[in-house]
């Protein structure tokens, strides 16, 4: 540690000041807290112990925020929305909790006197590991949403341990390893030992005298509640993520046992209890861990309830009625896709097993409580739980499920008989294969709901149309759109300065950060030689702090002024990373073949892509590899690595998309039209003045809309014809354009190394097939992907052009904040109001 930086801090004298908002105020709390809540030596402070310290501050003014939040609801007890979610994507806390509370400035000011930069100092936070995609981001830019909006809201989710996986790329390709976000601690979850529900799993159902059912044995464990102060925009209100960690208490630890050396024996339950918070998705292969996941769901739902239940009870004598007729009154519980379906039959267990309220009255107030939102259209992505296993983890819940199906199918019957012959389809428990019986949980989810969205129109659409058809003409209301959305704060203002500044200017006004139609002010400006001079010059910083980071973690050089094009997401076959690399394939053969006349008219591009594969999903990481095959044969090839480079951007997350979309030029939106529900990078980039290549799939309906169809680069197959071409596929009709098969003869000709990229290319071949006749299109779309770049090439070289594409995106981007997209859950489904802090 650099001398001068401890005797800063030694000049800083310690006071605390939890509220302190000048920067002499702010520095004196950072140095108390470096000296009395002290994590490490106190002779250091080094930019980890600096940052740690201000953290800590920041915390201070959250705390008291979130704590005269929560009594300002606890006064005025209005109805409060609860989010169930099994992952959030939170990203670094400290930059957008400094930008949330208008205090950027002033703490940047205060760590200068300790003679560090605040940008150095975030850079230390690690991503909290409790998410994967963009199921958990949305989750986190809608807890930021609800936050600003002053809504009453809970987030809940789990305290994962490791998180999904630390991602690294080895010569053998992509490699997994435990995210270490917790080895030292987080500063800004708050343990809650007042906290603290039972969990049991296994047991049995005993039969009382009176003919009620109770739930015994089996092992219990202790939910213990962190909670994680999330502020509002330029407001005092401040909400809370709440995370549960399993715990086993003292009493189940084997004295005995231990001291006569059954030390594994002794701890058995304390070890059960770390593997339900260790991994987030953990593998599904086996018995086993199809049950830690399913107790995972469990484990969420429960204490969740609980907790809810328990803040009722808590305001219920303080009401007129008292009546648990009132709870859909007070609580309104958002289920974010399947994983926490069992809060169903968990609500209903609490209010007639523990409460004692009938079957009809439990029903009808878990009915009007509970909401669903769908997610996916993909058959592998709708969950289904082996009865067998969900009798043995949750008897009591079997018996619940079992009950709601009988009820259904008998509602169907007498009220619909038309709908008979389609209750097969339609009902909860499924044993037409006698062998494998499963609970069919989003059909649970439909039933049990009184609302269900989708998250973009084209998805809600196909959930109507297809998807959930047969239940519209049962409940032809219960189904509504809600297009994601998210938030203006951390995408734009926060990760892209520049360009945020620019905005604010030709505006004349920051309020677009809270109200982003205000963008389309835009529009006036979007041929202003002045406005695109400063637009270009704003992109180019992030360009270049984004190869500054390139080279960083890859040690690959790229061009700031090439084209930057990137894809960055979860990999997997409908996203389609594969159609990406094999179009990239095919320009570093088109440009082997060009004299260097020809290179010399080229549009340089830099290609990036990043995202985890599933650990254990073979094609998805063989597409990692390849990508990074790829780039080590071209990148090192002199002919052509002026004019094309190709990087993989190793352990994708929020603070890399930070860094990644603000630099991006062109991004790839490429999936199967109507596999992706909507996707949210795509609204990102967008905000951030990046033109879209992209399928009429998913929100890149709403966006091209929105942005102008000149300024979206579209390609591909529609979504009401990808099954007829999947069919065609089938009898053989399909004829390959010569292009795509260059692409592949060149990976398998070896060019790209020895690996065996067979499996790979069989996927995309044969008509039909599980693993072959490329269920995903990837081939049928390829010519019209490669025309659609050659338009890229094109208009890249117009530079007035390209600029003004890139105003009218970030112009037309207002509809895609999640502030309009909580508002409407909000007035549509939820019935809450905003409530804030006077």
């Amino acid at each position: 540690m650099p001398e001068s930086k401890c005797g800063a801090a030694e000049k800083v004298k310690p006071a605390a000041s939890p509220a302190a908002e000048k920067p002499a105020d702010i520095a004196g709390n950072i140095s108390y807290h470096a000296h009395y809540s002290p994590h490490f030596s106190p002779l250091a402070f080094g930019p980890e112990e600096a940052f740690y310290a201000t953290a800590e501050s920041v915390r201070d003014h959250l705390i008291e925020r979130w704590n005269d939040t929560y009594l300002h609801f606890h006064k005025t007890d209005p109805k409060q929305t609860y989010y169930l979610s099994m992952e959030y994507l939170q990203g670094r806390a400290l930059t957008n909790a400094v930008g949330n509370l208008g205090i950027t400035g002033a703490y940047a000011e205060a760590v200068k006197k300790f003679g560090y930069e605040l940008e150095a100092l975030a850079g230390q936070e690690k991503d909290a590991a409790l998410g994967n995609g963009g199921l958990g981001r949305l989750a986190s830019c809608f807890l930021d949403s609800m936050a600003t909006l002053n809504l009453p809201a809970w987030g809940y989710g789990m305290r994962y341990r490791y998180g999904l996986f630390k991602q690294h790329i080895a010569k053998e390709g992509q490699e997994e390893f435990a995210e270490d976000w917790l080895d030292k601690f987080s500063p800004w979850e708050i343990p809650r030992h007042d906290v603290v529900f039972p969990v049991r799993f296994f047991g049995h159902v005993e039969i009382l005298p009176d003919g009620s059912r109770k739930w015994v044995g089996g092992e219990v464990l202790k939910a213990l509640a962190y909670d994680v102060p999330i502020p509002g925009y330029k407001t005092k209100n401040a909400i809370s993520l709440r995370l549960w960690e399993a715990k086993a208490t003292a009493e189940d630890f084997n004295l005995f046992q231990f001291n006569d050396g059954q030390y594994e024996s002794a701890a058995q339950l304390h070890a059960r209890a770390q593997q339900i918070c260790a991994v987030l998705y953990p593998g599904d292969a086996t018995e086993e861990g199809k049950l830690l996941r399913l107790k995972q769901q469990f484990f969420l739902c429960s204490a969740s309830l609980q907790d809810m239940i328990a803040r009722f009870k808590e305001r219920k004598a303080d009401r007129v009625s008292g009546k648990w007729s009132e709870f859909p009154t007070k609580v309104a519980v958002q289920m974010n896709d399947t994983h926490p379906t069992l809060a169903i039959p968990e609500l209903m267990r609490l209010l007639m097993d523990e409460e004692g309220l009938g079957w009809d009255e439990a029903w009808d107030i878990t009915y009007r409580t509970v909401s669903y939102t769908n997610h996916t259209v993909l058959p592998e992505a709708l969950e289904k739980w082996s009865q067998i296993v969900m009798r043995k983890l949750l008897p009591r819940h079997m018996e619940i499920i079992e009950e709601i199906d009988k009820r259904f199918r008998e509602m169907v019957i007498s009220k619909h008989k038309e709908m008979e012959g389609k209750i097969d389809s339609m009902k909860v428990l499924d044993s037409s294969n006698p062998q494998k019986p499963v609970v069919r949980m989003a059909n649970l989810c439909v039933v049990s709901s009184h609302t269900v969205n989708g998250v973009a129109e084209l998805h809600s659409n196909i959930l109507k149309q297809e998807l959930f058809a047969d239940y519209v003409s049962v409940w032809p209301n219960k189904f509504q759109n809600k297009t994601n959305g998210i938030t203006p704060r951390r995408w734009l203002k926060f990760c892209n300065p520049e360009l945020s500044e620019l905005v604010t200017k030709w505006l004349k006004t920051d309020q677009w950060t809270s109200n982003l139609d205000l963008l389309t002010g835009l529009r006036k400006f979007a041929d202003d030689e002045k406005l695109h001079a400063e637009w270009a010059a704003a992109k180019l910083a992030c360009k270049k702090r984004l190869a500054k980071h390139v080279l960083d973690v890859t040690g690959v050089t790229i061009d700031p002024t090439s084209l930057f094009d990137i894809q960055i997401k979860r990999i997997h076959e409908y996203k389609r990373q594969l159609l990406n690399i094999l179009g990239a394939v095919y320009r570093y053969k088109k440009l082997k073949e060009m004299s260097a006349e020809e290179k010399q008219k080229v549009t340089p591009r830099t290609v990036m892509l990043g995202g985890k594969a599933f650990a254990t999903y073979t094609n998805a990481k063989g597409i990692v590899k390849l990508v990074n095959d790829v780039g080590a044969v071209v990148n090192n090839d002199p002919e052509v690595n002026k004019y094309l480079k190709v990087v993989f951007i190793p352990n994708y997350n929020v603070s890399v998309a930070e860094v990644l979309i603000p630099g991006s030029e062109l991004s790839q939106h490429i999936s199967t039209a109507g596999m992706e529900a909507s996707g949210t990078s795509n609204m990102k980039f967008s905000l951030n003045g990046c033109v879209i290549i992209g399928t009429l799939d998913g929100a890149n309906v709403e966006i091209r809309e929105e942005v102008g169809e000149d300024n979206f680069f579209l390609f591909g197959a529609k979504a009401d014809q990808v099954a007829g071409l999947r069919k065609d596929r089938e009898n053989g009709l399909f004829k390959p354009d010569p292009r795509f098969e260059e692409a592949k003869q060149l990976i398998r000709s070896g060019a790209f190394g020895s690996y065996n990229y067979e499996p790979l290319l069989d996927s995309l071949e044969g008509n039909s097939g599980f693993g072959r006749g490329d269920y995903f299109l990837v081939g049928y779309d390829f010519p019209g992907y490669i025309d659609a770049q050659d338009r890229v090439d094109a208009a890249y070289k117009d530079k007035k052009k390209w600029i003004k594409m890139s105003i009218l995106n970030t112009a037309g981007s207002g509809k895609f904040s999640s502030d309009r997209t909580i508002d409407q859950y909000a007035k549509e489904i939820w019935d809450i109001k905003p409530s804030p802090v006077a």
